[in-house]
């Protein structure tokens, strides 16, 4: 694994990084292969991620987290995805499913941030439908107030931790039409009613259940609304600004990974009498790699600074998703290219890596959704 140069702002957030080192080497690399063959969620590792307080990095200490920037969580990020692309990811999307309640959260449901963040309780954000991915302003998902509870009805479709979940953030429509009529509520996922559908066969992350969910007038308590009525479409958007970034930092830890085995491959691999690194043509694909993944982790960090200052960085973490996912794309196809036919069976990571990079340039909105963000921002004064 090549050694990358980074700096940390605290002595406490260079521990975090060592420690997610520690757990992505001993627990999370001796398992991968296995887990991914079987499609087996690692559900105990990531009670032992929570266990290790690196569930719930970026959020206040009160409220059981460790108070990190979001300069230091991403890059823990980057190194549990180097190892295991679906674990970093599932952090990600726990992350992204507390967002919600401690940002917008009555005092009630800030209450449960504790337990939900602490590890032993996992999350999910359910916002796609079948008919409606990138355009979640339309969705059709309903709940209805019925005395004290909500009665929701519909389908979300492409719901990650689908059937393994603890808790699921719903947005579904208690108004009219577009935005301003779209709420969020956090609901147990053992209410009846909420059903998850049967798993979706995936290219990649196969270790990462992913499932359409079906609400079938599931009674959710009214109390369990997060923020008032009419504020879920503003929630869901600023929590996918987050978590665009993560999606980034997972980008950026599996082009790293494939970089580093292609490397180390090519410096074993002897041909005509000398490594294959020493060829022009491969060695500069290396280089023009290792220059792909610095500059996705240089955007990544710096939409993430302009995040801990409290700075406008939505377009900023539009650039970084679409940039980030496209170099791993592109990465891991080349680190296939470089061992050849090696590269091409399963005996060597890189073709897990290639049909992992797909997803990423798909999932938090697609990589057309932030070319569609940032060039709006152009057209702006």
């Amino acid at each position: 694994m090549t050694t990358v140069d980074r700096i940390l702002p605290t002595e406490e957030a260079q521990e975090l990084l060592g420690l997610a080192t520690e757990l992505a080497d001993g627990e999370l690399a001796p398992r991968v292969a296995e887990f991914e063959s079987r499609g087996e969620f690692p559900r105990e590792l990531l009670r032992t991620l929570g266990r290790s307080g690196l569930l719930g990095l970026p959020y206040p200490e009160s409220a059981g987290g460790a108070e990190q920037p979001y300069e230091v969580y991403l890059q823990v990020l980057e190194v549990l995805a180097s190892r295991w692309l679906a674990v970093a990811e599932a952090v990600s999307v726990h992350t992204l499913a507390c967002f919600p309640v401690a940002a917008y959260g009555s005092d009630k449901l800030r209450g449960m941030l504790p337990e939900l963040i602490g590890g032993e309780l996992l999350g999910a954000y359910c916002l796609s439908e079948p008919q409606g991915g990138s355009d979640a302003a339309a969705l059709a998902t309903r709940a209805v107030r019925d005395g004290e509870e909500y009665v929701v009805s519909g389908t979300k479709a492409w719901i990650t931790h689908a059937g393994v979940a603890d808790f699921y953030n719903i947005f579904c429509r208690t108004g009219g039409p577009g935005p301003g009529g779209i709420s969020c509520l956090l609901a147990d996922a053992a209410t009846p009613g909420i059903v998850p559908q049967a798993r979706e066969k995936t290219m990649g992350l196969r270790s990462s259940p992913v499932a359409q969910i079906a609400f079938d007038d599931a009674r959710v308590p009214a109390d369990r609304l997060v923020g008032p009525e009419g504020v879920g479409f503003r929630i869901a958007m600023q929590a996918l600004d987050s978590g665009r970034l993560g999606i980034a930092a997972c980008a950026v830890g599996l082009a790293q990974a494939a970089l580093d085995y292609a490397t180390g491959y090519a410096r074993e691999r002897n041909q005509f009498g000398r490594p294959i690194i020493a060829f022009q043509g491969l060695g500069f694909l290396l280089a023009d790699m290792a220059t792909q993944v610095a500059a996705a982790r240089a955007l990544t960090l710096a939409a993430a600074r302009l995040r801990d200052a409290g700075r406008p960085y939505s377009v900023e973490a539009a650039k970084a998703k679409v940039f980030a996912t496209d170099t791993a794309m592109k990465v891991t196809t080349d680190a296939v290219q470089v061992l050849g036919g090696s590269g091409y069976v399963a005996d060597h990571p890189v073709e897990r890596y290639m049909r992992e990079a797909k997803v990423l340039q798909i999932v938090e909105g697609t990589n057309q959704i932030q070319r569609l963000v940032i060039s709006r921002s152009l057209s702006r004064d």
